[in-house]
């Protein structure tokens, strides 16, 4: 698949060199940390999607896919901070999502739903039965998202079965260290969207958030098997696709 369109809004593969260089100013722009607009080793081996205004031109959400096998989860971006050979036991092709981001300011939600239905096709069509990535919090300071750390404790942990173990030297372990009781509208105050997001798919995250300060972020592994996100869910996410 190529592109696909909803009333202004396109979504399309990166075409150059143009296409990229503009994905990694709106990174910039949205993450605010100088890492995020630079040129990576991912960048080459990933498929880059961007959302586009027909209208105006404005590049309003983009975001990379790379393709996996089970045996070659080592050399994708999250590897980097998770240790990830529980994963190698996951039958069928992988999808790793990253450097999801959107024009800061923006609230039309057209734009995150045409970036899904953009998704759920490729998914479908690719026969994914995992889709992962590091889903991030702006900055590196834990205290402001600790009912929301407390709350994927209690409800989102990852099956022991499928849980990423600690690799980076920067971690904060939420599950080993929180006890509280989640207040539940801080927590889903504080949620980023993208996380919410999978989280209505039936996702499960790692145990511990990763202190990436090249990119100014806290980040927790996040996964969603294809199989398990619940009918009611897949029947909408096929909908608008």
């Amino acid at each position: 698949m190529c592109e696909l369109i909803r009333g202004h809004l396109k979504a399309r593969r990166a075409a150059d060199a143009h296409d990229l260089a503009r994905a990694r100013a709106l990174r910039l722009a949205a993450f605010g940390a100088a890492g995020a607009g630079t040129n990576d080793v991912f960048d080459e081996q990933c498929t880059q999607i961007l959302i586009e205004d027909m209208h105006s031109g404005d590049l309003l959400c983009c975001f990379r896919l790379m393709q996996l096998t089970p045996d070659a989860l080592t050399r994708c971006y999250s590897a980097q901070f998770y240790e990830l050979s529980t994963l190698s036991l996951q039958e069928g092709p992988m999808i790793e999502l990253g450097r999801f981001c959107t024009a800061p300011g923006l609230r039309d939600p057209d734009v995150l739903r045409l970036a899904w239905a953009w998704i759920t096709r490729h998914v479908d069509e690719a026969g994914v039965t995992l889709l992962f990535g590091c889903a991030s919090f702006s900055g590196t300071q834990t205290t402001e998202y600790l009912d929301t750390f407390a709350m994927l404790r209690a409800r989102h942990l990852a099956p022991d079965r499928w849980l990423p173990r600690v690799k980076a030297p920067e971690v904060f372990r939420f599950a080993a260290r929180l006890r509280r009781k989640p207040d539940i509208r801080k927590a889903m105050t504080r949620m980023p969207p993208l996380l919410r997001s999978y989280l209505m798919m039936g996702a499960w995250v790692s145990d511990h958030a990763v202190v990436d300060r090249q990119m100014n972020t806290l980040h927790v592994f996040t996964g969603v098997e294809i199989g398990a996100i619940p009918p009611a869910r897949k029947r909408l996410l096929r909908a608008i696709a």
